[in-house]
C-alpha cells in the first residue's frame, strides 16, 4: 500500500496521542494513595491481610497508615497475650503491631517504619506459648508493581521495652538475620 506524506505525518501524530492515552495507566508505581498487602506463601497462595494508605507531603516526606484485615486472621491466645494469626497445617503466622509510637514515615529509600509495623512472630500449630525470638521482619524492596517484602529473622523480645530513641526504628541490618527462602510459609509480602 503506498502512503503520501501527509498520510504518514497523521498515522505519527496519531501513534503519539495514543501513548499520552495509555501512559498514565502504564505510569510506576508510587507511594501515593491506598495499596493492598497480601501474603504469598510458599506454596503460591495470595493472601489478602490489609491495606496501607500513602500521603505524600510537600516537603517531601511520606506518611503511611496501615489498616489490618482481621477478618482474615483467627484470634490465638498465646503466653498470656492475643494475637491475629494466619494457618496453615505447617506454621501459625501471629502479626505483632509495632507497640510504641513512631513518625510512620517512608521513602522510596527508606521503608522502616512499614517494615517495623508489619512484624510476626511464627510457630508450629502443635506448639502453645509464643516464642518472642522467632520473630519475621519483612525487609521491602521495589519491583514494577510495589512493594516485595523479604522475610528475615529478628528477636521480637528486643522490642518489650521502649527503645532509647523513639526516632529511630530498632531493627537495624545488624540484628536482623537472613533466612533460606522458601522456609518460612509466608514467604513474602507484597505491597500493590
Amino acid at each position: 500500500m503506498k502512503h503520501n506524506h501527509s498520510t504518514l505525518a497523521f498515522m505519527r501524530c496519531l501513534f503519539a496521542l495514543l501513548l499520552l492515552a495509555v501512559s498514565p495507566f502504564c505510569a510506576a508505581w508510587e507511594l501515593s494513595g491506598v495499596k493492598s498487602i497480601s501474603a504469598l506463601t510458599h506454596d503460591h497462595q495470595l493472601i489478602p491481610i490489609g491495606s496501607v494508605e500513602f500521603t505524600p507531603h510537600p516537603d517531601g516526606t511520606t506518611t503511611f497508615k496501615l489498616s489490618m484485615n482481621y477478618a482474615r486472621f483467627t484470634d490465638h491466645f498465646l503466653s498470656m497475650k492475643e494475637f491475629k494469626c494466619l494457618e496453615s497445617p505447617e506454621e501459625v503466622v501471629c502479626h505483632v503491631p509495632y507497640p510504641y509510637k513512631n513518625p510512620a514515615i517512608v521513602s522510596d529509600k527508606n521503608y522502616d517504619w512499614l517494615e517495623h509495623s508489619l512484624l510476626f512472630l511464627f510457630k508450629q500449630p502443635r506448639d502453645f506459648g509464643a516464642k518472642m525470638w522467632n520473630g519475621l521482619y519483612y525487609r521491602f524492596e521495589r519491583d514494577s508493581d510495589g512493594l516485595v517484602g523479604i522475610p528475615q529473622a529478628v528477636d521480637l523480645n528486643l522490642i518489650s521495652a521502649p527503645p532509647d530513641n523513639l526516632l529511630i526504628p530498632p531493627y537495624n541490618a545488624t540484628l536482623r538475620g537472613e533466612i533460606t527462602p522458601g522456609t518460612r510459609w509466608i514467604d513474602r509480602l507484597l505491597i500493590r
